[in-house]
């Protein structure tokens, strides 16, 4: 985590009730009269020498008092986190005094005046106590948190990189523009959140989910290179790395590549995490991705890669993997015994790792130096069949197999996926502060879902389908649909995706094509997405976007792994704000005004 600059030098502009902070002070401003302002971290009364601890986000200073002419009445009736100021003199503090665990251990303040501007009552909790309080008391209280080291660092961390984004597009050209916030419901895959209209009865805005079609108007419009970093709003469940509203560093480009967006992503990442000039970002498939991982964001700062070895068993006699052959999968991946040697329970424990992801079970073998075997599913494993593992994986030494079988495969690529970030967490595989990105490229550009009978566009449905593959998209055959790839690209990065872009669809009738395709009738692609269709028809330039998701990149920067903590005042996992109890029942005059009634939901 990076740490506030404790030796900044003092403003230069008057009029600060202050003229130093209170991590700032060093031997060499001994002698000078100063005024520091903050909260009373500690109090000590030594037998009648008298010190105050008094911090502001920078640090901490020691006020002395065996010079002061004031009321001592006031420094014992001073509670804890009152807010105060000192006037006084720097001074050494005596050698039998000196702290080195303090930046600002070798002074002290000899205070002349102190005068409380702001008495706190009792604290639900002490921000820098050493009795930690819950993460629910944190958030009710979420401005006595933010006075902590730890939150300031982080949110200085994230407005440093807003300021590395912006002076990063600005010396390429762009043009930073905001788009509206109330606006139109246009799907991209969550729900919306929804504003009813007053002067519009019946009517509803949309909080954006992005400036999707916004940003590609503005294409349309000769604005050539866009960015903002704007609020977006999706109504979905949420986890540790989502939030209901969330910043996106949003980008737009006519006559653009996916080679230039790759530059453009790799300079801007290189400047973010203060990588070397020499920083390349390595591309990998869609289908690759999938295969050696189970993942379309893997994390690749270790190995214990997947092997598919269905067709492997088919002859096994094992029922639970000859069943399904055919349409299911099996995969398996090898942890040397050099680096964990499994006992039975805790093999038995990853059955809970991928329950929640679909997963029945975990089955395995062990394998030894001679090529003996043992345990699990061994009496099904010929020498035939682990020599053909083997020659799979690659495993010439003693070790454990797991294996991840079903019906589904996508269950099949979860289970594997959650196993392997379970074992390079608990093996201790993967390196502090280590960063591995990564592209993701030939994305499928649909999915089929077989029980609604219908296709869903896998980023949005204004992803343009490979060019070489137009033909077969504007067929309408379903098969050939069915196989289609898109002009998409993933930046990921340990095992997140911190942004997602495309070459846009930039021609009327490929665009048709797709609601088309999406099952849209085309009286719901006018009312939608009818003011965007006729946009495409007056000239349209070839474009292409990015959008970073800002909240994770911090995440990823800070190296913590919940996104609460990279946000000033963030929502919980049920999408509450504890601090003001929102959402909240509104007034009923408001509903009256707006023509709107609540219902509870059965």
């Amino acid at each position: 985590m990076g740490n506030l600059n404790h030796n900044s030098e003092s403003s230069n502009m008057s009029g600060l009730m202050k003229t130093h902070h209170c991590g700032e002070l060093r031997s060499e401003d001994i002698g000078k009269e100063i005024i520091l302002c903050g909260w009373n971290n500690k109090y000590r009364d030594l037998g009648g020498l008298h010190f105050i601890d008094i911090r502001d986000k920078f640090g901490l200073t020691q006020l002395a008092f065996d010079e002061f002419k004031g009321d001592f009445a006031t420094l014992k009736g001073l509670s804890l986190e009152s807010v105060i100021m000192a006037k006084g003199t720097v001074r050494a503090r005596p050698e039998s005094a000196l702290n080195k665990k303090m930046d600002t251990g070798d002074i002290e303040i000899s205070v002349a005046e102190l005068t409380m501007l702001s008495r706190a009552e009792d604290v639900p909790f002490l921000p820098h106590g050493k009795v930690g309080a819950t993460e629910d008391l944190k958030l009710k209280y979420r401005y006595i948190d933010l006075r902590t080291e730890k939150l300031q660092n982080l949110l200085s961390i994230r407005s440093n990189a807003m300021r590395v984004t912006r002076e990063t597009l600005y010396s390429e050209a762009f043009t930073e523009i905001e788009t509206p916030v109330l606006y139109k419901t246009t799907p991209e895959g969550a729900r919306d959140y929804i504003v009813p209209s007053r002067v519009h009865p019946g009517k509803v805005y949309a909080l954006p989910q992005s400036p999707q079609t916004l940003k590609q108007l503005l294409m349309i419009g000769n604005t050539d290179k866009y960015f903002q970093i704007c609020k977006c709003f999706r109504d979905e469940d949420l986890r540790a790395d989502r939030q209901p509203e969330f910043t996106q560093i949003d980008i737009e480009v006519s006559f653009a590549t996916q080679e230039y967006f790759k530059n453009l992503a790799t300079k801007l990442v290189r400047n973010l995490f203060k990588m070397s000039d020499d920083f390349e970002v390595p591309t990998m498939s869609y289908d690759d991705a999938m295969r050696d991982y189970g993942s379309d964001k893997p994390d690749v700062r270790f190995g214990l890669k997947h092997h598919i070895v269905t067709d492997l068993f088919k002859d096994s006699g094992f029922s639970v993997f000859e069943s399904i052959i055919g349409s299911g999968m099996n995969k398996t991946m090898f942890v040397p015994a050099s680096v964990k040697e499994f006992s039975r329970k805790e093999i038995d424990a990853l059955v809970e790792v991928v329950k929640p992801v679909g997963g029945k079970g975990v089955a395995w073998i062990k394998v030894k130096e001679d090529d003996s075997i043992s345990g699990g599913i061994s009496k099904f494993v010929t020498p035939e069949i682990l020599a053909e593992l083997k020659k799979s994986t690659g495993a010439n030494e003693a070790g454990t197999y797991f294996f991840c079988a079903d019906p589904k495969q996508s269950v099949v690529h979860a289970c594997a996926d959650t196993l392997r970030r379970y074992f390079g967490k608990t093996l201790g595989l993967i390196k502090a502060g280590d960063y591995k990105f990564l592209w993701i490229n030939d994305w499928p550009l649909l999915e089929y879902d077989d029980e609604d009978e219908r296709f869903y566009a896998v980023h949005h449905p204004f992803t343009m389908p490979k060019i070489d593959m137009m033909d077969d998209f504007m067929s309408g055959d379903k098969e050939k649909i069915k196989k289609l790839k898109a002009e998409a690209y993933d930046l990921v990065c340990n095992g997140y995706e911190l942004g997602g872009g495309s070459l846009r669809i930039y021609q009327s009738k490929v665009q048709e094509e797709m609601f088309k395709v999406l099952g849209m009738g085309s009286e719901e692609v006018d009312l939608k997405f009818g003011f965007f269709i006729e946009a495409l028809k007056y000239g349209t330039p070839p474009h292409a976007g990015i959008a970073f998701g800002l909240d994770r990149v911090v995440m990823l920067m800070a190296q913590t792994d919940n996104i609460r903590d990279i946000i000033a005042f963030p929502k919980t996992n049920a999408a509450t704000d504890l601090m003001c109890s929102a959402p909240s029942m509104p007034d009923m005059n408001q509903l009256e005004e707006l023509g709107v009634e609540l219902k509870s939901k059965k």
